[in-house]
């Protein structure tokens, strides 16, 4: 391996692993006992919110979700076209390989595709890095793009490094290349879930853009501090954290409300919340229960104030609280 990114191992990112390393398994094993698709759909939500929001979008959960189902939105035509390209995006997450250059620039056409005329492909143009006081990183030259991409894909492949450093280490390196005119964040932050997911699938219900759009200011400040080190240490740890935050605040959710849900009533509110008009008749249909043990399951499921009816006979039902999901 002729190229090794620069970064130091510290007593807080062995420590972080660990604890990390723990909870996963811990989250893993309720996962597998709730096995609740939902997790995955609102997880999908808040992370393509979470990511654009960090870019300035401002669309919020509620539009994305119904983007996500086909309906129409309000929004300016760059904002909807940034979520139109995220939720591609994200879609195509398990058929990509991250070890793959080419993949790399076949995410990015479909992130950008009705952004950038040249999505898809490298930037052919020297770019700086604004911040509030200006430029606050120089990208090395264009005309080193492409070698220095090939030496990043030569290490990740190479590394035994543990997937939660390597896939760090690859999001800093890439924001400190910058190898695209434009969605160079939102492209290195998926890049990483794409590390994270193909070493342990549960990351898929793990929404960590959310987390790293609550702490924004502080992200982009740890990625200058790392651009004035040289070095990607301070980034590992300042991402393992938020990973870790991430994963405890779905575990406490899951283990708190979810996991109190029996299999049936999970499929029920799965189904209401792609459906708030759905009958009692559809919902025997697709859980293969009686319509009276859908009626009971729907009580016990308002007594515990995960749902609420809205309307009597001819309303809808509203999934409360969906923060406990995930």
């Amino acid at each position: 391996m002729s190229y090794k990114p620069p970064y130091a191992i510290t007593s807080k990112i062995i420590d972080l692993i660990s604890k990390i390393s723990l909870n996963i398994g811990k989250l893993e094993a309720k996962e597998a006992d709730t096995n609740l698709p939902m997790l995955r759909k609102i997880n999908q939500i808040r992370t393509i919110t979470g990511t654009l929001q960090i870019e300035g979008n401002t669309l919020d959960e509620d539009r994305i979700t119904a983007l996500l189902e086909g309906k129409r939105v309000l929004g300016t035509v760059n904002e909807l076209a940034e979520a139109k390209g995220a939720i591609a995006l994200y879609k195509q997450i398990h058929t990509l390989n991250f070890l793959d250059e080419k993949d790399l620039l076949k995410s990015h056409k479909i992130l950008m595709d009705e952004l950038l005329k040249k999505a898809g492909s490298y930037r052919n143009s020297d770019v700086g890095v604004g911040g509030r006081d200006g430029v606050v990183h120089v990208a090395p030259p264009q005309s080193q793009v492409p070698s220095l991409m090939d030496d990043l894909f030569a290490w990740l492949k190479a590394t035994d490094e543990h997937p939660l450093i390597s896939s760090s280490v690859f999001h800093y390196e890439f924001e400190f290349i910058h190898p695209f005119a434009d969605g160079n964040g939102r492209m290195g932050r998926f890049w990483q879930s794409l590390i994270l997911q193909s070493w342990n699938s549960t990351f898929s219900i793990i929404p960590i853009e959310s987390i790293v759009r609550d702490k924004q200011q502080e992200y982009y400040k740890v990625l200058e501090i790392c651009g004035s080190d040289g070095e990607s240490t301070v980034f590992i740890e300042f991402m393992l954290e938020s990973i870790f935050e991430a994963i405890e605040k779905v575990g406490n959710r899951v283990g708190n409300r979810v996991g109190n849900l029996t299999q049936n009533q999970q499929i029920i509110v799965e189904q209401i919340m792609q459906n708030s008009k759905v009958s009692a008749d559809k919902l025997s249909d697709v859980v293969g229960i009686s319509k009276r043990k859908i009626e009971e399951n729907l009580a016990k499921l308002k007594e515990k104030g995960i749902l609420q009816r809205v309307g009597g006979t001819r309303g809808h039902w509203e999934v409360l609280e969906k923060e406990i999901l995930i």
